[in-house]
């Protein structure tokens, strides 16, 4: 079971620096002569939506986003911005053909760390009312900023028998680079699974996580736009199945996932793993309800090798096979699992935390920490109120960083101590999550603002900085 500690942090206001005149304002003072100055980017009458992570170029200069207007439209959604931090420029990226009610749709973009380069989720192009957008008909794109328009897929899909080995076979979506921008993860729905579900009620199409590595996938030539070749080469790594064990390691959904450390963790025998993913994994307890708890798959160094008798491309019954070398291993055991909103497991860079969301003993949502070798788990936030969506870790493993009471807070891992960085207002709350800049000096996230008969996502930047 979950124990908090046998304290509560305070949260400081430190309200003679509260200067908030709309929606531009010097915000909390925190640790001495820090104060972070809160500025809108974006006014233009339509959604400028960000994803939960990664949104800052290399550089900090730029934020990128998708432009629907609720958090379930990326279906209708046809293009991806982003944003100049100094200037508010915004420059196209990219634009959907034939874009409907239907598909393709783009959305959920993210930067490489180490690039120009954009990447986000793509609905499959041939999308109709017939055959619209969902789970198991997506891909991702990629978009040199220096070369918009021109997309680059970057996971191969091939639906059509026989399967290629390190193409995917239905809907990759919530892509997350890893630290020297060389592999992504992310989550995975397959479609002939899918279909064949339709016709056989024993099967189901269980969301899984899966991962790119760097190496071409070649996919025969389709007209129907229904496969395509892929820049990196793709494989599941989570093993999902019908039916958990109650009481089992068992699970049926493996998803919101994040990589463990830029470069990977310190494994308990002292050896180092180059390459992890923390996930919620969905397993049955005792008493055959369904919770989430934080499991570990280690990835080898190359995944293009399957398990006999269990290809990586799958097979028209079966899902695609986990590469050999795949380790997958449960890390909490508790009574209630995670609970509280939809949000990505976040790591320290080096890999000796992993940080997640449920309840305390007083049912509040609070922050929470692992290791990724399983033991002990610590209470990060010890706050008066819940955590109201995903969280983000800054690039110096000193905070986290969240939405919570109508503001942003970022709380200290080590002392515990939260910080309102903004005015808590009810009309114009913050949503989604705050993200840090790659140099730390940045925290961005989304509003709705009332312009006209319309309220619109916006973007606004929390800037840090110190009086003299």
């Amino acid at each position: 079971m979950i124990v908090p500690q046998n304290h509560m942090n305070k949260v400081f206001l430190a309200s003679a620096m509260l200067c908030f005149i709309f929606f531009n304002c010097t915000n909390a003072q925190k640790e001495g002569n820090m104060y972070f100055n809160e500025s809108q980017l974006t006014h233009d009458k339509y959604g400028h939506f960000l994803n939960s992570t990664q949104v800052f170029s290399p550089d900090d200069k730029w934020i990128v986003y998708d432009t629907r207007n609720d958090d379930g439209g990326i279906g209708v959604t046809g293009s991806i911005e982003m944003v100049n931090v100094e200037t508010g420029a915004i420059k196209q990226l990219y634009k959907t053909a034939n874009q409907t009610k239907f598909g393709p749709g783009v959305g959920a973009a993210t930067f490489s760390p180490v690039a120009d380069t954009v990447l986000f989720i793509h609905g499959i192009r041939n999308a109709d009312e017939k055959k619209p957008y969902g789970f198991a008909r997506r891909t991702a794109v990629a978009i040199d900023i220096n070369k918009p328009f021109d997309p680059i897929f970057m996971d191969g899909r091939d639906i059509t028998a026989p399967f290629t080995p390190g193409a995917l076979r239905g809907g990759t979506h919530a892509y997350t680079w890893s630290g020297d921008g060389q592999w992504i993860c992310f989550t995975y729905n397959d479609y002939i699974i899918d279909q064949l579900g339709k016709t056989d009620s024993s099967v189901k199409d269980l969301r899984t996580i899966a991962v790119m590595a760097p190496g071409k996938v070649n996919v025969r030539d389709d007209s129907t736009m229904d496969n395509n070749s892929g820049e990196k080469f793709a494989a599941v790594v989570a093993e999902v199945k019908e039916n958990p064990e109650p009481g089992s390691d068992e699970i049926d959904k493996a998803f919101d996932e994040g990589w463990v450390g830029k470069k990977g963790y310190k494994k308990s025998d002292g050896t180092w793993q180059n390459r992890a993913i923390a996930f919620q994994g969905n397993v049955k307890n005792n008493q055959q309800q369904t919770i989430a708890e934080v499991f570990v798959t280690d990835i080898p160094d190359d995944i293009t090798k399957a398990v006999p008798g269990k290809p990586l491309e799958g097979t028209a019954t079966t899902r695609p096979g986990v590469p050999q070398g795949v380790i997958q291993r449960r890390i909490t055991h508790t009574e209630k699992g995670i609970v509280g909103p939809r949000h990505w497991l976040k790591s320290a860079a080096d890999g000796s935390k992993i940080f997640f969301l449920t309840k305390d003993e007083k049912d509040i949502v609070q922050v929470f920490s692992v290791s990724p070798n399983g033991g002990d788990i610590q209470q990060i936030s010890f706050n008066e109120f819940s955590v109201e969506g995903p969280i983000n870790v800054s690039p110096d493993d000193t905070y986290i960083a969240y939405i919570a009471d109508n503001s942003v807070f970022i709380t200290d891992i080590k002392t515990h101590q939260s910080y309102r960085l903004n005015a808590a207002d009810k009309n114009a709350a913050p949503s989604g999550a705050a993200i840090w800049s790659n140099d730390g000096k940045m925290l961005v996230f989304n509003r709705k603002v009332k312009d006209g008969d319309g309220m619109y996502y916006q973007v606004f930047v929390l800037k840090r900085g110190y009086d003299e």
